[in-house]
């Protein structure tokens, strides 16, 4: 017997997750308004975007029928579903991903509550760290760690110099490691790519994201300066490519490295730049360190895993079965800390 589709309406706010969360085996809708650029951006040009992921226009979505809504921004959740969801279909089952650590945008990281209070709303948090800061209140919560798609060994390490991948890291400043990318740049030999990087000196502007990690690859080294953030998944990219990473002992990065063995972590930048100097020096230390991080990145950053664990999410939530579950896939996988079904009615209603 065939496992049942089901139909998803999502909204566009990251590319890179959306583009592996469409390799679940179900139907995503992404709206698009050409007048509300990015959460309506659709499926941009410079991806291969899964056949399951749809655009479909905004204006539309009110006549079409879905079996749930994943909700992925404040926006979505306060404005978004009012803008563009019937009554009826704000009523079907629920699911909020929460890309991001408390505090990103407020400063208090350890006392913010999330901003969905419904115990019908599974709230999925994308790192154990990100679960443990928030405040999910009476939500029930999941974690589903981040994949990336295993392009290969990559890793060619010819060019000696490292990179850095941030995107808007002028505006986003002193969280996302500015600072620390230009005190370390005095010292270091680095690059700078993303989005809206142009601003920064050492900045080689944005590169198509389907190839960021063959661009990556011919650097010596990856260098993550950030500060605060869920888990970078260009630092899982390049670990996944077989790239050695530096990264600041913070958050759930501290989880991901193994000091010296699959790449360099301190909050120490002095030791920091002399370990990237080390890799600079030493190009078979590099290649090993990065073989390393790939054999993690494997295990850990899996799509195989990933769409396991959302697949299994979905399933639940769409049929309304309760209970508690506490289990971990492949030694990393989702941790099911409360009951993480919907108390609603699974019931699709066609409008």
């Amino acid at each position: 017997m065939t496992a049942r589709r089901y139909r998803i309406l999502t909204w566009h706010v990251h590319g890179s997750y959306l583009q592996v969360l469409g390799h679940v085996p179900h139907d995503i809708f992404v709206p698009v308004r050409t007048d509300r650029p990015p959460r309506y951006a659709g499926l941009p040009a410079g991806r291969e975007w899964p056949a399951n992921l749809r655009e479909v226009r905004a204006e539309d979505v009110p006549a079409m029928g879905f079996d749930g809504v994943l909700y992925q921004s404040d926006e979505n959740w306060h404005s978004d579903q009012h803008e563009i969801l019937t009554r009826a279909q704000r009523r079907l089952p629920r699911i909020y991903l929460e890309h991001d650590p408390p505090g990103h945008d407020t400063g208090s990281c350890f006392d913010s509550r999330h901003p969905v209070d419904d115990p019908a709303v599974t709230i999925v948090h994308v790192t154990h760290f990100n679960d443990l800061m928030w405040d999910s209140g009476r939500n029930p919560t999941r974690v589903i760690q981040h994949a990336v798609v295993d392009r290969g060994d990559l890793y060619r390490g010819d060019l000696e110099r490292g990179l850095v991948v941030v995107n808007n890291i002028a505006r986003r400043g002193r969280r996302l490691g500015l600072d620390v990318y230009e005190q370390m740049r005095a010292r270091i030999p680095l690059d700078l790519i993303g989005l809206g990087s142009e601003q920064v000196e050492g900045s080689l502007g944005e590169v198509p994201p389907d190839e960021v990690a063959a661009f990556a690859a011919r650097y010596r080294f990856f260098f993550h300066p950030i500060r605060y953030t869920s888990l970078g998944m260009s630092l899982c990219e390049a670990m996944m490519a077989g790239i050695p990473v530096a990264a600041l002992a913070t958050t759930e990065a501290t989880t991901v490295i193994e000091d010296g063995v699959t790449g360099y972590l301190s909050t120490d930048v002095d030791r920091l730049a002399d370990r990237m100097r080390h890799l600079l020096d030493d190009p078979d230390a590099a290649r090993r360190m990065g073989g390393a991080a790939r054999q993690m990145a494997r295990h850990r950053f899996g799509v195989g895993r990933f769409t396991s664990e959302w697949d299994r999410l979905i399933r639940q939530t769409m049929e309304g079965r309760r209970g508690r579950v506490s289990r971990t896939v492949d030694g990393v996988g989702s941790r099911v800390l409360r009951s993480p079904f919907s108390e609603e009615s699974s019931d699709v209603e066609e409008i």
